[in-house]
């Protein structure tokens, strides 16, 4: 089976079976943090090429004295950390794997500010579709440096393969469970990526 094949074999059967888990999801965010219970954002596709990315809202809309918005540790609330710590808030993404926007295993798509800051060989990651999980986050999630983690992106775009995706998307239901790497030391999720030394 070829990995878009799978890909969108996957996405359906998971947004058939999981939309009761989605309903009961999306009640709970409006309830408790109120709307809208979508998160959506651009971020760069296969290329570099931008796409929204569509997730569970998990964080308060909470502002300075100035109008911007406070530091996530202060607006992710306790139930926006159950639902990253579970990766639940990741599942509407299973509606950008069925559109092509991303595979369910690649490297994570992130920040449209961070690719003027990619060495040549980081930007590398963005020769596939960006993932739900990838090979940094069975290997450690936010618990890696970001040097640590675009060498691992870079590996799986150079060794990628169907039996590689099923033994990272079986170590992603262990990693999940087991909710390792949640977070960076000292962090509420990562420190912004400011380029490699």
């Amino acid at each position: 089976m070829s990995k878009r094949l799978l890909d969108i074999v996957a996405a359906a059967c998971g947004l058939l079976l999981l939309a009761p888990l989605l309903v009961l999801i999306g009640w709970q965010v409006r309830r408790r943090l109120g709307s809208p219970v979508l998160f959506r954002q651009r971020r760069p596709g296969r290329n570099g090429i931008p796409f929204e990315i569509i997730k569970f809202r998990t964080m308060r809309d909470a502002v300075d004295a100035h109008g911007e918005p406070l530091p996530d540790g202060e607006r992710l609330t306790p139930f926006g950390r159950l639902l990253r710590a579970s990766s639940l808030d990741e599942l509407p993404e299973l509606w950008n794997v069925l559109k092509g926007d991303m595979s369910l295993v690649g490297p994570r798509p992130l920040l449209m500010e961070y690719l003027p800051l990619y060495s040549p060989e980081q930007f590398r990651r963005h020769a596939v579709r960006p993932g739900i999980t990838g090979l940094a986050q069975v290997s450690g999630r936010n618990a890696l440096s970001w040097d640590e983690k675009f060498r691992l992106d870079v590996w799986y775009v150079d060794h990628q393969s169907f039996w590689l995706d099923l033994k990272i998307l079986g170590l992603t239901l262990h990693k999940v469970l087991a909710r390792e790497g949640i977070s960076a030391q000292g962090e509420a999720t990562m420190p912004k990526f400011t380029g490699s030394k």
